[in-house]
């Protein structure tokens, strides 16, 4: 309606002044109900075509959208694992802040674990213990073998003596006999020894793995017993929250709520536009936004990016053979994300807020161009300056969308 009134004024109104006061027809005699295409057909004709140009130039140069949200990521309150609740320590509405606990799953097998997994720690520690003693007593064993060897060997040694003086001093046998118990005694040492070695080894190198062993399991049995106590991983407000103890939850068909974040990204919006402006729209656009939930405001944008695929494309394979007719029926909108363009202006709208957005087209940088030429410049002006109108339709929508929503569609 707002192109039609302004095209009528380049159009309708010269032509009726020219039957005017030109050719002295007046409204209610010449001009009447009946007469009024006959007599104005060349002003009508012309502002019909001048809307239907301006219309598409305006919403090609300067394109509009009705979806656009400010999007944000919600986290899902789920456990690792099914279990039964036990507790509930919020309630829904709540803040809760990162490390705070919401509920309390049913944790009594993985105390067990846990008594288990200390029970194996205070096994090698005990273990440990008895293999100091053992050391210990290899030790004695070894000095015991040692005294043992030397005497002996002593003795063998003062009846050698004896027999090197006096060949009948002492028997061969009583020789013979010392000789097999030094062999046995020597024996006897390595095998303490060797028995004193093995028992090292096992406490410098069996039971500290043992040990490590046993604490990794008795932590890891701690992390799952922890795990039954279900935190907040960051800080936000939980909603859609009605646990209640004796409730099963299930990571993989029954959450137990949502938690929204505290601390949104503000200032970005996402907005969908048709496919026909895709040529148009680019990085550094200037654009103006306005959203129900901040009535009256209209907020300066600046596009940051443009998707540079539509999502109406993607597919996942699958055993079917895929159906353009039937894929595409929604053509799908070309993804656009905007930031405010002064930091601030757009934070007191909370985030999925419906929002209009418009983008301009700014040809300002083509004007001193030489080789633009006249007739061009001057189609840029018009283009430009056609924005206008949209920014004029973007104001009315604001200023009528309370009376709008709250009279005529009763919300």
């Amino acid at each position: 309606m707002l192109e039609l009134l302004f095209c009528s004024i380049f159009t309708i109104l010269p032509d009726y002044l020219y039957r005017r006061y030109r050719q002295n027809k007046r409204f209610g005699h010449e001009i009447n109900l009946f007469t009024v295409w006959y007599e104005l057909r060349w002003g009508i004709t012309g502002c019909a075509m001048l809307t239907v140009i301006l219309i598409a130039t305006v919403f090609f140069f300067h394109p509009t959208s009705t979806a656009v949200t400010s999007f944000f990521r919600t986290v899902t309150i789920l456990p690792d694992s099914p279990g039964r609740v036990t507790a509930v320590h919020v309630k829904s509405g709540d803040l809760v802040h990162d490390g705070d606990i919401i509920f309390t799953l049913d944790d009594r097998k993985q105390q067990a674990s846990v008594d288990a997994a200390r029970e194996k720690v205070a096994n090698v520690a005990a273990q440990q213990v008895v293999a100091e003693q053992d050391l210990q007593a290899a030790i004695a064993s070894v000095a015991q073998a040692r005294s043992v060897r030397a005497r002996i060997q002593t003795e063998l040694d003062r009846n050698l003596g004896l027999q090197a003086k006096n060949a009948n001093a002492v028997a061969q046998q009583v020789i013979d006999t010392l000789s097999g118990q030094v062999e046995e005694a020597e024996s006897a040492v390595d095998v303490a020894i060797a028995r004193q070695n093995a028992i090292e080894a096992h406490i410098e190198t069996l039971l500290p793995t043992e040990k490590a062993s046993a604490e990794a399991s008795l932590r890891e049995a701690e992390v799952a017993l922890d795990n039954r106590n279900i935190r907040a991983s960051i800080t936000g407000r939980i909603q859609q929250f009605q646990l209640r103890p004796g409730d099963v939850v299930n990571p993989f068909v029954r959450p137990a709520g949502i938690l929204v974040p505290e601390q949104q990204q503000g200032g970005q919006f996402i907005a969908g536009f048709a496919q026909l402006t895709a040529q148009v729209i680019h990085p550094g656009m200037i654009g103006e936004l306005a959203c129900a939930s901040q009535p009256f405001a209209i907020i300066p944008m600046v596009v940051d990016s443009v998707q540079d695929v539509i999502a109406a494309g993607q597919f996942r394979p699958t055993d079917e053979l895929l159906d353009p007719t039937v894929r595409t029926a929604n053509p799908g909108s070309v993804l656009v994300r905007m930031h405010e363009l002064y930091p601030g202006q757009a934070s007191r709208i909370p985030p999925g807020s419906a929002c209009i957005a418009n983008v301009y087209t700014n040809n300002h940088d083509l004007y001193d161009d030489p080789a633009i030429g006249t007739g061009k410049k001057i189609l840029l002006h018009v283009v430009d300056t056609v924005g206008v109108l949209h920014a004029a339709i973007l104001r009315i929508q604001v200023l009528t969308l309370p009376v709008n929503q709250l009279v005529f569609s009763g919300h």
